[in-house]
This record gives C-alpha cells, sequence and structure tokens, in this order.
C-alpha cells in the first residue's frame, strides 16, 4: 500500500512533467512488458520525451489547473502518459511507431495547447511532419523562385554566348 508522502511524491513528479510539457498523451499499456515500456520510455527519451505509467487518481490530482486538465475523463483503466517537451510531434510518432511494430498498446487521447484530442486525431498528429522537415519544406518554397531567377538568366546568358560564338565561326 501506498503511503501519503509517495502519492505526494508521485504527483510532485507528475506536475514537473506538465509544467514541462508541450503535449501529452494518454496510453494504453495492457500487454506491454517491462522491457518493452523501458524500450518505448528510451525512444521517447531520444526525441526529447518521457513516458510514465501512473494511478489515474494521482495523474487527475496533478492535471488539475493546468491545460491537460482536459484529459481527465479519459485517465480509465490501465494508462501511461507520454510527453514532449521539445516537440509535439516526435511523442506522437515514436508511440505509432511502438504500437505498429509490437502490435500492443494503444493512443487514446491528446492534449494540445489545451485542446483534448481524440484518438484518431493523436494518431494523425503522428503524420505531421517534424519541425525539421517542415523548416526544410519552407526554405525550398522561399529558395524556388530565386533558383528559377538564376536558372532563367543563366539560360539567357547560354544563348547569348552561343549566338556570339555562332557568329565568330560564320566569320571565321
Amino acid at each position: 500500500m501506498s503511503t501519503k508522502a509517495f502519492k505526494d511524491d508521485k504527483i510532485k513528479l507528475i506536475k514537473e512533467k506538465i509544467d514541462k510539457a508541450q503535449v501529452a498523451i494518454v496510453t494504453e499499456y495492457k500487454g506491454l512488458s517491462v522491457e518493452e515500456i523501458t524500450k518505448l520510455r528510451r525512444e521517447l527519451q531520444k526525441d526529447g520525451g518521457d513516458y510514465m505509467v501512473t494511478k489515474n487518481t494521482l495523474a487527475k490530482i496533478a492535471i488539475k489547473g493546468t491545460p491537460y486538465e482536459v484529459l481527465a475523463d479519459t485517465l480509465k483503466g490501465p494508462i501511461a502518459l507520454a510527453f514532449g517537451f521539445n516537440d509535439q510531434v516526435a511523442p506522437a510518432k515514436a508511440l505509432s511507431k511502438f504500437i505498429k511494430d509490437t502490435k500492443k498498446g494503444e493512443i487514446l487521447a491528446a492534449a494540445l495547447d489545451g485542446q483534448l484530442l481524440s484518438a484518431a486525431e493523436a494518431k494523425a498528429l503522428a503524420n505531421v511532419p517534424s519541425r525539421e522537415e517542415l523548416y526544410a519544406k519552407m526554405l525550398g518554397c522561399i529558395n524556388s523562385p530565386a533558383s528559377g531567377i538564376v536558372g532563367g538568366i543563366n539560360g539567357v546568358m547560354s544563348a547569348l554566348v552561343r549566338a556570339i560564338a555562332a557568329v565568330r565561326d560564320q566569320k571565321a
């Protein structure tokens, strides 16, 4: 049986994670072994996140008064919370990949910017490109007109050089 001090420490730990988190994802961990949970936790930590198995009542107390309070109704059954501290998309991608690979666990819901996302919306979050991919696409869009102008000028210059070379060859 857990002591009051242990429960308070656990609530404090959850609150610390929630305060730093940009996204929180509620998952079902039924059927996962300790090794699999550890592997998932390590995968999330590589992307600047964390995974925590917790009691529902302690999680509800910890999220009270935070933007993640919208998750309170989804905290039923054996659940774990995945947090993303640096990126809002990376935890969803890691969870989706893990669930696809192991065929165990399930994403139940997520909270992003104080909005509750359904299971389908949370899974769709995994399909959103990462921040780096979005930056690359944006730079490609910005660079595209400049590349077109350079290509156009280069084509005109090449045509002029060929015309001058043709005139030189004719006179020679």
